[in-house]
């Protein structure tokens, strides 16, 4: 699954990546989105426009109020978490979602994702991130809104669909992958005229090629506490990398620095700058 992730770009450049306008709330950079959060996406409904919807499905229907944060691709087909799956999406049939998926589709805004092995989970967790520089990126979600049955408080909220697991997160021992969409990909994702069998031929395992990954500290498991210093790493990379420094870059980013001050001050090529 993926229960917690970062995002910690500021809201201008996330505007220019994605070629939206967002509208004036205050957002704070969170190292550590869970559930229960509110954090930017952008919808089919309004493409052109950042909105923050909180992280945790909830369908229209739903009796009570959920906390939903994933939603398979296989649904509830490849039992196993096989990479090597080929079946029916099974989420186009779960009640849950089967609407969802059709017609309210979102991208969740990134910089990286936690993860952990399947067993111990955030008591070893890992920053997994984009290893060609891409920040921010984009999760494929999906959304709904629920209305309170008593308050009649209307709730906007988001899960993030995953996969099977690939090569990279074999080696940090967890079975599920969040779907990350292509940069090309995204516009088709929002769009509701896409045949639905475009869309679930984008539900396809992220390649470990592009991803790579570090240990921190077991303090992430708070959900309280929400700073970049969190991303610091306390071991290697899964895969050796050695021009990039991507917990300072992370960190500028969560301070507010811009690229350019980031360049100057560092003289070297950064991961994410």
């Amino acid at each position: 699954m993926c229960g917690r992730y970062v995002t910690v770009t500021k809201i201008k450049e996330i505007e220019k990546r994605f070629g939206v306008t967002a509208p004036n709330v205050t957002f704070e950079p969170n190292a550590n989105v869970g559930a229960g959060q509110f954090a930017p996406v952008i919808t089919g409904e309004k493409p052109g426009e950042l909105q923050f919807y909180r992280f945790g499905f909830t369908p229209h229907w739903a009796k009570k109020n959920t906390l939903v944060l994933n939603a398979r691709t296989e649904g509830d087909h490849n039992a196993t978490d096989d990479p090597l799956y080929r079946g029916a999406k099974g989420i186009l049939e779960k009640p849950m979602f089967r609407k969802a998926i059709r017609s309210q589709r979102c991208l969740v805004i990134a910089d990286a994702f936690i993860e952990g092995p399947k067993e111990q989970a955030l008591s070893k967790p890992y920053v997994v991130y984009l290893r060609d520089g891409e920040k921010p990126f984009a999760f494929a979600g999906i959304w709904d809104q629920w209305q309170h049955i008593t308050t009649g408080e209307l709730v906007h909220s988001f899960a993030i669909l995953t996969t099977a697991g690939n090569e990279l997160m074999d080696k940090i021992g967890h079975h599920r992958c969040p779907l990350i969409l292509p940069r090309d990909a995204e516009r088709a994702w929002l769009d509701n005229r896409t045949p639905l069998s475009e869309v679930t031929d984008m539900m396809q395992i992220f390649s470990a090629k592009k991803l790579n990954a570090y240990p921190i500290s077991a303090a992430i498991k708070s959900p309280k506490d929400h700073d970049v210093h969190l991303l610091q790493p306390i071991g290697e990379r899964v895969y050796p990398e050695y021009s990039y420094e991507v917990y300072q870059d992370l960190k500028m980013f969560g301070m507010g620095e811009t690229r350019a001050r980031e360049r100057r001050d560092n003289g070297q090529l950064n991961l994410f700058g």
